[in-house]
């Protein structure tokens, strides 16, 4: 699943607007990003733990030339799936129900009282007569067709 996939299934929650789901995705991510950035872990119970780690120098080799190299220290972002996640996906407990979209109540239209509008008269209308077009006639039947009898010839 990409990120517009997650923004189409998240949608409905939010009113069936994909902006405003978006936006939420947007939100929640940036806060994972800015958190992990300061060097704070971001823990979603349930989910798993996303955590800064310092990776220290260290040495590799060149998988074509077979040389080592010196690599670099680094910082990376590492995933700790919760127990529960992990359950779920190894099939021990059952995952919840999805939350249901919250219902949408329509708002009931009153009908206004409508005034009566004084009616003025009006001249009565002359009636055009429209002249008819002539009648189409139906196609004529056609003759059913001759059978072709071919006479014997003698010789």
């Amino acid at each position: 699943m990409n990120k517009a996939q997650f923004i189409a299934y998240l949608a409905p929650q939010f009113g069936d607007s994909k902006k405003e789901a978006a936006r939420a995705v947007d939100v929640v991510f940036d806060a994972i990003v800015r958190n992990i950035s300061k060097g704070d872990d971001v823990m979603i119970n349930d989910f798993g733990k996303f955590k800064k780690v310092d990776r220290p120098a260290r040495k590799g080799r060149n998988p074509f030339t077979g040389e080592t190299i010196q690599i670099k220290a680094s910082k990376k972002v590492r995933f700790l799936p919760a127990k529960a996640l992990k359950e779920i996906i190894a099939g021990v407990r059952k995952l919840e129900a999805a939350p249901k979209p919250p219902v949408k109540v329509l708002p009931k239209v009153v009908a206004k009282p409508v005034a009566k509008k004084a009616v003025a008269k009006k001249a009565p209308a002359k009636k055009v007569v429209a002249k008819k077009a002539p009648a189409k006639k139906a196609p004529a039947k056609k003759a059913p067709a001759k059978k072709v009898v071919k006479k014997a010839v003698k010789r």
